[in-house]
């Protein structure tokens, strides 16, 4: 009787040792054969009892080896088929097909004509100066001879930190140029962009931040005349050579005199738009001579150097530029938009 028991587990490991699953239904079968819940190698430890005393340990050996070759062909066999599966999908790829496009990025309006605008103004002479957004007062408003009556001090107008009257963010990059003038003795030729900020109520026309450049020359005889020629330089780089300027009689505190400069409407050749209100002129800046009262906070003699400061706001010039007519958009990185300017320089 023994002798049949022990005949009929080697040939269950016989069967094993010849198997070769091929592909991975005959590797389930496999399994479900040899290591399922109901294999065919578990009733085999039951016929432990029909075993001679002297031979039931070479009998649980026996199964013991029939269960660990079941074990280690179903492992090899699975190693096997996920191999040859690798290999297929490798063989699979067309290395010739073209790449899935990746989506260029393009740069945003504001930076655009931001690079515009500094650029033209390097070309004579002046150079980039940048500081911080958060300011004190003493720079932002009082060298700039803001009078402390006047509104741009008020909360309606300018973000005051928390719990604090003398730190903010700057409503204007003139913060800048009075922080070069305590520091730099003439001659000045800077440019100041960066983003502002201004407690008003945002709409088509206006935002709470937006950005400036604003230009100041400090020197010996400087006039009203060489801003005039400058100015006018801009205006025919940014705009065209036919581009024309005016400048009407303005008020700034820290420029006296002052200025609005107009340039003639490049949209519609100055013949009338509802851009320019039909006047053919289009406001583009401020402008103006620096007060003595500014030289001299700053540590300037203003005995003996005079200059001019002018600033214009980006997101104006960019919307002129373009034709947006919102400036939101400029804000809301809605991509549909942006994408519009991916081949602008």
């Amino acid at each position: 009787m023994s002798a049949e028991i022990f005949e009929k587990v080697n040939q269950v490991l016989q069967d094993i040792e010849i198997s070769s699953p091929s592909n991975t239904e005959e590797l389930e079968a496999f399994r479900i054969k040899y290591l399922g819940s109901k294999n065919s190698i578990k009733p085999l430890f039951g016929e432990i009892r029909n075993i001679e005393n002297e031979r039931k340990k070479e009998f649980g050996q026996l199964v013991n080896a029939v269960k660990q070759a079941a074990e280690q062909k179903f492992s090899s066999a699975q190693d096997a088929l996920e191999s040859q599966s690798e290999s297929a999908s490798a063989s699979d790829l067309d290395l010739s097909a073209p790449a899935e496009p990746f989506a260029l990025g393009s740069r945003h309006p504001i930076s655009i004509t931001q690079n515009r605008i500094v650029d033209i103004f390097s070309r004579i002479g002046f150079t980039v100066s940048e500081n911080r957004e958060i300011e004190d007062d003493w720079h932002n408003f009082t060298a700039m001879n803001t009078p402390e009556d006047h509104p741009a001090r008020d909360m309606q107008d300018t973000f005051y930190l928390q719990n604090s009257t003398e730190m903010l963010l700057r409503t204007h990059t003139s913060s800048v140029q009075a922080r070069v003038m305590t520091k730099t003795q003439p001659p000045i030729r800077i440019i100041a962009p960066g983003r502002v900020y201004r407690n008003e109520t945002i709409s088509a026309r206006a935002h709470c931040q937006f950005h400036q450049v604003e230009g100041l020359y400090v020197d010996e005889n400087v006039s009203f005349a060489d801003m005039k020629q400058t100015l006018l330089y801009f205006a025919q780089e940014m705009f065209g050579q036919g581009t024309k300027i005016r400048l009407r009689p303005s008020y700034f505190p820290f420029t006296e005199p002052s200025a609005e400069m107009d340039v003639s409407c490049f949209i519609c050749n100055a013949e009338g738009c509802n851009v320019c209100k039909y006047t053919g002129w289009v406001e583009i800046l401020g402008c103006g001579m620096v007060d003595p009262e500014v030289l001299d906070r700053c540590g300037i003699d203003s005995k003996k150097y005079t200059g001019f400061a002018f600033g214009m706001g980006v997101e104006r010039q960019a919307m002129l530029l373009y034709g947006i007519n919102d400036i939101r958009l400029l804000f809301e990185n809605d991509v549909r938009f942006l994408k519009q300017f991916t081949s602008a320089l």
